[in-house]
């Protein structure tokens, strides 16, 4: 007898592992760092190149350029900061009972069935990382929801948004 909706010769959907996890946050700020990098440059050589020097004290062509090079100098060196930090980060184990805390990969589950995963991380709120099951958003303590997973537990429930938006979530799974 065979299981029609079963292929046996694939296998089982794999969830990625913390390590995993984190190796793809720092390829992935390895990669914004490059970008921004580049872009800090090229908005630095705008600044001073020669067709940017004013004809009039109301040409502000060369002021705004290097406004947005030491934007984009600011934003490499946020990068440099969160991926240094990634590169260092002790990964914490976690059972039913252990509190929430930095490097939790966190399950919620609403009474509607929709489950969402967040990387409770000290950078890089916002990435966004896929593995088979599903999306990975990395949260921080300092995001409102990061700050009120610490301290819950597996089972406990979390409300997510404003009072007119506010969803009611179910921790399932702290790994």
């Amino acid at each position: 007898m065979t299981n029609a909706n079963f292929d046996f010769t694939k296998e089982p959907a794999r969830l990625m592992t913390k390590e995993q996890l984190i190796q793809d946050i720092i390829a992935a700020l390895s990669a914004d760092l490059a970008l921004f990098s580049i872009a800090a440059k090229a908005a630095h050589v705008a600044a001073t190149h020669a067709e940017c020097l004013p004809d009039n004290k109301y040409d502000t062509t060369a002021l705004e350029a290097s406004y947005i090079a030491q934007g984009q100098a600011n934003r490499a060196q946020e990068i440099r900061v969160a991926l240094e930090s990634y590169r260092t980060l002790t990964l914490h184990s976690f059972n039913d009972d252990t509190a929430i805390r930095l490097t939790a990969l966190v399950t919620l589950e609403s009474s509607d069935g929709n489950v969402r995963r967040f990387f409770l991380g000290p950078h890089a709120g916002g990435l966004k990382m896929c593995d088979s099951g599903g999306e990975v958003v990395v949260i921080t303590p300092a995001s409102p929801l990061g700050h009120r997973l610490l301290g819950l537990r597996n089972g406990d429930e979390v409300q997510t948004g404003d009072d007119a938006a506010a969803l009611l979530f179910t921790i399932v799974a702290v790994n």
